[in-house]
């Protein structure tokens, strides 16, 4: 069977994707927020079940409440490829009240307002897979109802819903691997980071336990070599490795200068340097946010400050400048991005 298995990306989303993987651990996951983001995802998933016509396709979508019009999109892409021959089964697990509509017309469009998302998953999951109880630990449920306990606001469940507060903010704050250059790899340290939590159920003070222990487990995650460092050096080191896979698809050229391009980076001083150093036939970094405010950063082979301020206006030092591209557009395809700067480098 192949799985697909497309989430929200909160607390929520990630801990329904905690649960499948327990069960389908060779599947494809992806995460979106709403909007663009799920039609682009929704999209792939199409786009890549194209290859396994001969095999049983399950498609999971949690936690995400689609609108009238993408349900109606998606059930007629999914309806013509039955008929085109291929074995799919489509099921939609959510909570959200918004998704109504949707639920009183398609049969595969689950609703239950009174459960978390993950909650609802892990009770379907247990209903559908026989085996599915002998693939998990026994922490997965306990688990699982801190998440609800928070995510549908229940205070009366004093210890699951302070323990899922911990949860809430130790998934939202995973800002040290970039969630568009590196779904995967950010998903992976997301879904890590709630396994460990699972350690600490039991202990009496689970909630202050875990809260105090969340930098330790981030570098835990980040610690490839088991030496020891900052968390700011242990993710920058880290980047730089996960960037090496990378770099041929992010790499962009402004005159004789080879240069690396990354979005929504973010802080970019200690990566940037870091990549620069490991990577010499590399000139210069550039990192550009969602708002197109753009980051330049070099190692003396390149004056950024010029190349800011022809492109965009900038400004700033040799090695160190900034600008923004009041035209730029946001866009959850990087190499959308990607055709933007290099165009406008050519244009140089």
């Amino acid at each position: 069977m192949k799985f697909f298995h497309l989430s929200h990306t909160d607390l929520d989303g990630y801990s329904c994707q905690l649960i499948t993987q327990k069960y389908f651990s060779d599947g494809l996951f992806l995460n979106a927020n709403y909007g663009m983001e799920v039609k682009s995802s929704i999209k792939k998933i199409l786009n890549t079940i194209i290859n396994y016509k001969e095999e049983e396709i399950l498609i999971f979508i949690t936690d995400l409440n689609l609108t009238l019009n993408e349900s109606k999109d998606l059930d007629k892409n999914i309806n013509k490829l039955k008929k085109d021959g291929f074995n799919i089964k489509l099921q939609l697990l959510d909570h959200h009240a918004t998704g109504l509509k949707s639920s009183n017309i398609y049969d595969w469009y689950y609703l239950d307002t009174k459960r978390s998302a993950s909650k609802i998953v892990f009770d379907y999951m247990l209903e559908e897979f026989d085996d599915f109880e002998e693939k998990i630990d026994s922490s997965l449920e306990p688990l699982i109802d801190c998440v609800n306990a928070i995510d549908i606001w229940l205070e009366e469940q004093t210890s699951n819903f302070e323990f899922g507060k911990v949860l809430l903010t130790m998934i939202s704050k995973v800002r040290e691997i970039n969630s568009i250059l590196f779904p995967d790899l950010n998903r992976k340290f997301r879904l890590y980071l709630l396994d460990e939590a699972s350690n600490y159920l039991n202990l009496e003070n689970r909630a202050i336990e875990l809260d105090n222990d969340i930098h330790l487990l981030k570098k835990k995650f980040l610690m490839t070599n088991g030496i020891d460092d900052t968390l700011d050096n242990l993710s920058a080191k880290y980047l730089v490795n996960s960037l090496d896979y990378l770099k041929d698809e992010l790499t962009i050229y402004y005159k004789d200068y080879k240069g690396l391009l990354t979005y929504t980076l973010g802080s970019i001083s200690i990566p940037a340097n870091a990549f620069l150093k490991a990577n010499k036939d590399y000139d210069f970094f550039i990192d550009i946010s969602r708002k197109g405010n753009a980051s330049f950063r070099a190692d003396g082979k390149v004056d950024v400050s010029i190349m800011a301020e022809k492109l965009a206006n900038g400004g700033g030092h040799v090695n160190a400048s900034g600008a923004r591209f009041d035209d730029f557009k946001e866009n959850i395809d990087y190499q959308v991005i990607k055709t933007y700067i290099q165009k406008k480098l050519d244009n140089l």
